[in-house]
């Protein structure tokens, strides 16, 4: 974890040429209260143990949501360095600008587009001391030892490369470690949670999943339809992610995964980050979305299949992410994804765990709740280490 900023970081601020949001207390934001012991031990437990977001957005975005489109085609970033520092992580699997990027093209899904994202994460990363790009899960445990983080480069979802499947070695020399199959809407390797036929895995996408087993690249389920994550894990012949969702059995969007998709991840020893973006794991016990209805869907997926087979993926990223929502409402989505035939409240930013710096209050939850050391050290880090070493060495 990072445990001072440097002047590389510094020096990036100074450059951009938006007026950017606070990366830590942007908001109000709960923060779980712990008695005093229990204070000494997430002390402790934040200094030993290694922390693993299995989804964030780390770039910081602008104060002005008026200023996003711009900021989106710009190329202008700044990684939330400070936010990241309070965060205490030792690794983030960095989504990017994953589905928002237009600089090159008006579809974010366009190879340009997503050659265009990963050569300025390459750039801006190789620019600052305390961050690194990792490529094993190896890479991990070392940036937890050198007080680094190590950023795994995460595409939610496969840009159009057609047939030519091989493409995914320039993807791997870039330092792509996990992808998605699809993006929401379907593309040419599978259906994605926004359509309304689930057509699931193509040929093309049978193939695409041969390729990233071949060459070590983790397959990521979290937007992709229901069969198609079912013909996905049927014929993969390693552990694959959900990154970021929840359960569709606590709150009824195609956002969250059913049941059988869930008990197919842990029967193909996989692992699922549960999701923290605005207005998607919300339950019906805490319907106003918060950290308490988050770790409602984390105790039924534990109950379902089980602690070995969790994490978190946040999902969250430094600015306003309500506005964010509602600016690129139709290249994410939006409406899709959140259909449902309850209603419940509209907030502007999800108390508990608003940005990427409130990681640890995941951790002052599962101590305030009775979580061991052990089973804590497996959602933060373990399950996804396990995975990891399977899947990409």
């Amino acid at each position: 974890m990072i445990k001072k900023l440097s002047l590389s970081y510094y020096e990036m601020l100074k450059r951009s040429k938006f007026k950017l949001s606070k990366q830590v207390d942007r908001v109000k934001s709960t923060w779980i209260k712990l008695s005093e012991a229990e204070e000494q031990r997430f002390d402790s437990l934040m200094e030993k143990l290694i922390k693993v977001s299995l989804h964030d957005h780390t770039v910081v975005f602008p104060e002005n949501p008026d200023e996003f489109i711009e900021f989106a085609r710009s190329g202008d970033w700044v990684i939330g360095v400070e936010g990241l520092a309070r965060s205490r992580l030792d690794a983030v699997f960095e989504g990017m600008d994953d589905g928002t990027c237009l600089a090159r093209s008006p579809d974010p899904w366009s190879w340009d587009n997503v050659v265009y994202q990963l050569g300025l994460i390459n750039y801006y990363v190789g620019k600052i001391d305390e961050i690194f790009i990792g490529l094993s899960a190896d890479d991990i445990v070392k940036a937890h030892n050198e007080d680094k983080l190590a950023m795994f480069i995460h595409l939610e979802g496969a840009p159009h490369m057609g047939e030519e499947i091989d493409l995914t070695r320039i993807l791997y020399g870039f330092g792509v470690r996990c992808m998605g199959i699809v993006y929401s809407v379907g593309n040419e390797y599978g259906s994605g949670l926004a359509d309304d036929k689930d057509y699931g895995l193509t040929p093309l996408g049978s193939r695409l999943v041969t390729a990233m087993n071949e060459m070590g690249i983790v397959i990521d389920l979290a937007h992709a339809n229901d069969k198609t994550c079912l013909e996905t894990i049927e014929i993969s012949s390693k552990p694959v992610l959900i990154t970021h969702a929840g359960a569709r059995s606590v709150w009824p969007t195609r956002r969250m995964k059913p049941d059988e998709v869930l008990t197919a991840l842990a029967d193909n020893g996989g692992v699922i980050g549960i999701e923290a973006a605005p207005h998607t794991t919300i339950s019906k016990n805490h319907i106003s979305h918060s950290i308490e209805s988050i770790m409602d869907h984390f105790t039924y997926i534990e109950e379902l299949i089980g602690i070995d087979h969790l994490a978190f993926g946040p999902d969250t990223l430094f600015g306003d992410h309500v506005s964010l929502h509602k600016v690129f409402r139709e290249y994410l989505s939006i409406q899709k994804s959140k259909e449902t035939h309850i209603e419940y409240p509209q907030v502007d930013f999800v108390d508990g765990l608003e940005n990427p710096s409130q990681y640890p209050n995941i951790i002052r939850w599962l101590i305030k709740h009775g979580y061991s050391d052990t089973e804590i050290e497996k959602v933060t880090f373990k399950n996804i280490y396990r995975v990891l070493k399977r899947s990409i060495g």
